[in-house]
């Protein structure tokens, strides 16, 4: 790889005073982005155009879409990808991989201990009715000892970098974290249409996820040497159905819907054309609230009657367990570093971005009379939804979440406006910065592995600081190399 970051052929681009990924300065690419500069310098617009074209017909032709729930518009999209790839040193990679697994570990004990001892709740280090009250929080789930002590198998944590280049921990997905099949399919259109950039590079591959992924499964298989995993979806009509249906593909295991499951004598069966079959292991896309009709919301019927009582007696392992919403409740975010100094006696790896809390009165007090210069955020929403921008909104907007906030202030959280790192990303026939964020994947079995990538989310329009699908956003490659040595 090319050190010398003085590159007379670099694209014209303003980094306009953001964190950027690629260049220090205007005309000054960082040193691990420089040969990829120069191969972005000697191509035309139409060239360009034709390689976007290209992969958007990759992504049409293998069903790679997502679904928008709340668009009355037409529910299937594909998903907006980005030809310029974000790259991660490995050194920088190394830092982030530590501080995903300290951020692990310490939310598995936590989960542990707010479901048994409950220790942490009489020290007066976070609300107990915080805890307790938090919408993820299942009392059905008390008591119950999971395989190998891991509630949370797969975890897709957002990170950003601020305007210094700092990395921090924005959110924690532990219940049914999507977008890990974008990682691989970004990975291998790419190689598809562009394969002369990867010549330049020694990038680590992403593609083993699904094989990691199973052998964390069968590892918290409850006693079978030979476990049947499956993967348990809500039918065609979710958001993520691409990835459930990618993933099972992909791990050679069933994919079904709760119909095609039925639990006799405390076990989990699916029905098959050969009779029925034991399941020892359901990775699962249903939320909570829909996994069992006996004991959640009886309306449902995308979930199993008699799963919970299963699970309980350790007949069937769910992935992730029933229960763990609460811990990404996005108020009990703001006590990650307070439970890593508590059950781990370290320091935070990767620090959360400031958060004030509207359930506690001063800083209460302190998003209302600031509401215009913070990110106020829904506890339980996500995709980019229930979110103010402060600095963005009209005042009827600022008005109206000042109401919110005082009628539930346990549903919100406040954060400051952060000044999110920017990526050169292809805009008709020229490079413009757009936010980025980077959503790595984290599974934990017997030991924790983050796969070497993530999902870089990307705000295709201009200023916006919403990445997310769902809101207009597209997706990169993301690049961890395998080594700094160029």
């Amino acid at each position: 790889m090319t050190t010398d970051p003085r590159t007379p052929t670099a694209p014209t681009y303003a980094p306009d005073g953001f964190w950027d990924e690629m260049f220090e300065a205007p005309g000054r690419v960082r040193p691990h982005y420089a040969d990829l500069a120069r191969r972005l310098a000697t191509l035309a617009a139409p060239d360009v155009a034709k390689r976007q074209r290209a992969a958007e017909l990759s992504f049409q032709a293998q069903g790679i879409t997502f679904s928008v729930n709340q668009d009355p518009g037409g529910p299937e999209k594909t998903m907006p990808f980005d030809l310029v790839p974000r790259i991660v040193r490995a050194d920088e990679w190394a830092r982030i991989e530590r501080g995903l697994e300290q951020r692990v570990r310490v939310l598995n004990l936590f989960l542990h201990d707010i479901y048994h001892e409950q220790r942490i709740l009489r020290t007066n280090l976070i609300p107990a009715e915080l805890v307790l009250g938090a919408r993820g929080y299942r009392r059905e789930f008390r008591d119950v000892d999971v395989p190998l002590g891991v509630y949370t198998h797969v975890v897709g944590s957002d990170l950003v970098r601020d305007g210094q280049g700092t990395w921090y921990v924005l959110e924690d997905n532990l219940r049914v974290p999507s977008g890990v099949s974008y990682v691989v399919e970004n990975r291998r259109v790419l190689k598809r249409v562009w394969p002369q950039i990867f010549a330049d590079y020694r990038v680590r591959p992403v593609e083993g996820y699904p094989q990691d992924l199973l052998d964390v499964l069968r590892a918290v298989a409850p006693g079978s040497d030979d476990p049947t995993v499956v993967l348990l979806t809500p039918g065609v009509q979710n958001s993520a159905f691409f990835e459930h249906a990618f993933l099972a593909k992909s791990m050679g295991i069933d994919l079904v819907q709760g119909s095609d499951l039925f639990v006799d004598d405390a076990a989990v069966y699916m029905r098959t054309t050969r009779g029925r079959r034991r399941v020892d292991v359901i990775y699962r896309r249903v939320d909570d609230d829909f996994l069992d009709p006996l004991a959640f919301r009886a309306d449902s019927l995308l979930g199993v009657p008699g799963l919970l009582a299963t699970s309980r007696m350790n007949r069937v392992t769910l992935a992730n367990a029933i229960g763990t919403g609460v811990a990404d409740d996005k108020a009990i975010y703001a006590y990650v570093p307070t439970l890593i100094k508590y059950y781990l006696g370290e320091d935070e790896l990767l620090p959360n971005v400031k958060t004030y809390v509207a359930d506690d009165p001063s800083e209460r007090a302190y998003i209302l009379e600031h509401i215009a210069e913070l990110v106020v955020k829904s506890v339980n929403e996500s995709g980019g939804y229930g979110m103010l921008i402060g600095p963005h909104a009209p005042a009827a907007d600022l008005e109206e979440y000042r109401a919110r906030v005082l009628q539930n202030p346990r549903g919100y959280i406040a954060q400051p406006t952060l000044a999110l790192s920017r990526h050169p990303t292809w805009s008709v026939d020229h490079l413009e910065g757009r936010h980025i964020d980077l959503r790595p994947f984290i599974l934990y079995g017997r030991d924790v592995k983050v796969t070497p990538g993530g999902l870089t989310r990307v705000a295709l329009r201009s200023g916006s600081l919403v990445v997310n699908s769902s809101q207009g956003g597209g997706a990169k490659d993301t690049w961890v190399l395998e080594s700094d040595a160029c």
